[in-house]
């Protein structure tokens, strides 16, 4: 009884959607892989360089939408889903959201952005070993976001879990491999690495990556769906 009550309460919830498309995802370990992106409505940050205003800023009006409503749009298929933002974790009931598109099948990728709290979903993900990874953004301090992460939960994460920073500055670097020591993140996650657009060279970042053994492990990543002029 107490199932059914959960199930038609998670129905009854509508999300704020931005958009669903279908695209190759352009970062991570899905590079290249075809995958359903579910785009939801607000951010609680406000970074320097953010390429996704359009989430928060009122210029697209989200559409609401129910769990189960927004699983029929994602390509059953390939079955791979990126929950993304914005930022995702911010909307209400979420995790009923990821644990539906989980029930259905879907390998779940989480972007979220170092400012939510995860734990709670970490310790239910891995207790009932669902499809379901997050890929954390570490807001280095040319986002002007840095005072808003939550340092516990990054050692809390996992090795199908991806650290992601943006890299803007000589400062940045230092900070990056600071955080990497700091919550020993080389030896519990993957660790992905791009650059801020026109503020740092890819190439400058790579020969960071070559040169200091903090990095040794950490895979440069350049927004695939940006190069060959995709969504």
């Amino acid at each position: 009884m107490q199932n059914d009550k959960q199930s038609k309460a998670d129905n009854a919830t509508h999300y704020e959607v931005i958009e669903i498309f279908d695209s190759l995802d352009g970062e991570g370990v899905r590079t290249g892989q075809a995958v359903t992106f579910v785009r939801l409505a607000q951010c609680n940050l406000r970074c320097d360089y953010c390429d996704t205003k359009y989430s928060y800023d009122g210029s697209r009006q989200p559409v609401p939408m129910r769990a189960q409503d927004i699983v029929a749009k994602c390509n059953a298929v390939y079955k791979r889903v990126t929950l993304t933002g914005g930022e995702p974790m911010m909307a209400k009931g979420v995790d009923a959201l990821i644990l539906e598109m989980t029930r259905q099948g879907f390998e779940v990728n989480v972007e979220t952005n170092g400012a939510v709290d995860l734990r709670p979903l970490l310790t239910k993900r891995d207790k009932e070993n669902l499809p379901l990874f997050f890929s954390v953004d570490y807001k280095l301090p040319s986002s002007k976001m840095q005072d808003k992460m939550i340092e516990p939960h990054f050692a809390a994460l996992g090795k199908k879990d991806i650290v992601k920073f943006v890299v803007g500055s000589k400062q940045d670097v230092q900070v990056m491999c600071q955080k990497i020591k700091e919550h020993k993140l080389d030896a519990c996650t993957q660790i992905f690495v791009g650059a801020v657009f026109e503020k740092f060279a890819l190439h400058d970042l790579a020969q960071e990556i070559l040169q200091n053994p903090v990095l040794h492990n950490a895979r440069l990543q350049i927004q695939l769906h940006k190069v060959i002029g995709i969504q």
